[in-house]
């Protein structure tokens, strides 16, 4: 990391974990370490983002810009949730949980953008040095966490019992001081108090007392003294004994490195073998996309031909139908004239009926008058000619 100092260096190179799972752990830490440190750059970033722009790439500003566009948002939605607390509590609520996770998600992909480029980050780190104090104290402290945790996973069960126990009995041992201390004060305060009135007779005792209490104190110091001797000859042999672990972890290393090599030149072939693949079913599926786009070609060519002919009928049977209205209307004039015609007609032929008849009627009645009078002018020529007869006779 770019923010190490040498000290701090040294000691994770000498303090190597001696498990997968201590490895993985550190690792983890260290990952997130470098993740606070680029996440505690990015307001500063944004603040410069014009001097950047070249170094970050159009992705990364992009990416950046949308980043500051949704901390703006959050800041406007807190703000106007301080101002009006009642009023759509729960929708604003809800906006703010939808854009804290759209946050998230940025925060995410620019440090994976930022991570995707060592060089970048190395750079940015190096043009970068302000960073929010609060920011600098966390990561310091994680820092600390992750090397007191590394010491914890370094640490043996049982060199931690005997830790847990060296510092037991320390604390014992000083507790016990006090309390005699204590004890020897609590009877100096006794002893002054009750006998004040004998203060000539107790300067001696007192003088006793404070000599006895700078004895006491004397062999404290000796004691803790000695203490420290012994925690340091113990610091000395557990550093020794910590120096030879390391060199055979440096050992296992050593090992897991031969073996990680050979892994990777086995799992390269397998990746180019799988490359390969890759590329054909990559062939195969531009051969199927064109393929599909020719096909879409064609019955796109045949729909607009069906739609330019449907559309042709349609605009005729637009026309046949207004055709259809205007014959309809004339249809119906034509009916309407027929039917007058038929009416006058109809009465026409009533009247001619009635004319018939009476004329019928009336040429039967001459014929009968006609026919009356013939006979009546034939009878009276019949009765001339009988009486003449009579007459001749005689």
């Amino acid at each position: 990391r770019g923010m190490e100092t040498p000290e701090k260096a040294t000691i994770t190179r000498q303090l190597k974990p001696d498990r997968i799972e201590t490895e993985r752990i550190i690792t983890v830490l260290d990952e997130t370490i470098v993740k606070l440190e680029l996440s505690s750059l990015i307001p500063c970033i944004i603040d410069s983002l014009d001097r950047f722009a070249d170094m970050l790439g159009p992705e990364i500003t992009n990416n950046l810009i949308e980043h500051q566009k949704l901390s703006n948002e959050m800041e406007h939605l807190l703000s106007s949730s301080e101002e009006d607390d009642t009023m759509r509590a729960e929708e604003q609520r809800g906006c703010l949980r939808l854009l804290e996770q759209r946050l998230k998600c940025s925060v995410r992909n620019v440090l994976r953008l930022l991570l995707a480029n060592p060089l970048l980050c190395q750079a940015l780190k190096y043009e970068v040095w302000e960073r929010e104090s609060p920011a600098e104290e966390f990561i310091k402290a994680f820092g600390e966490f992750r090397n007191f945790t590394l010491e914890r996973l370094l640490t043996s069960p049982t060199e931690e019992e005997k830790k847990i126990r060296f510092m037991e009995d320390m604390s014992l041992q000083i507790k016990k001081n006090t309390e005699v201390i204590t004890a020897l004060q609590a009877e100096l305060a006794a002893a002054i108090q009750t006998q004040e009135e004998e203060i000539h007779k107790k300067d001696n005792v007192i003088e006793d007392l404070k000599t006895s209490m700078q004895d006491l104190t004397k062999d404290c110091k000796a004691g803790i003294q000695h203490i420290k001797q012994e925690a340091e000859t113990q610091r000395e042999e557990e550093l020794q004994a910590s120096q030879g672990r390391c060199a055979r972890l440096q050992q296992d290393i050593q090992q897991l490195g031969a073996q990680l090599d050979a892994l990777v030149v086995e799992h390269r072939a397998s990746e180019l073998a799988l490359r390969k693949r890759k590329c054909r079913m990559e062939m195969e599926i531009v051969n199927w996309i064109q393929q599909y786009d020719a096909h879409m070609e064609e019955k796109q060519a045949e729909y607009e031909e069906v739609h330019a002919a449907y559309t042709e009928e349609k605009n005729q049977l637009s026309l046949l139908m207004e055709k259809r209205a205007v014959l309809l209307q004339e249809y119906s004039q034509i009916e309407e004239e027929r039917r007058i015609q038929e009416e006058k007609k109809e009465q026409a032929l009533k009247e001619l009926n009635t004319l018939t008849l009476a004329a019928t009627r009336i040429q039967a009645f001459w014929r009968g008058y006609l026919i009356r009078s013939l006979y009546k002018s034939k009878l009276k020529k019949k009765k001339k000619g009988k009486g003449k007869g009579k007459k001749t006779k005689k």
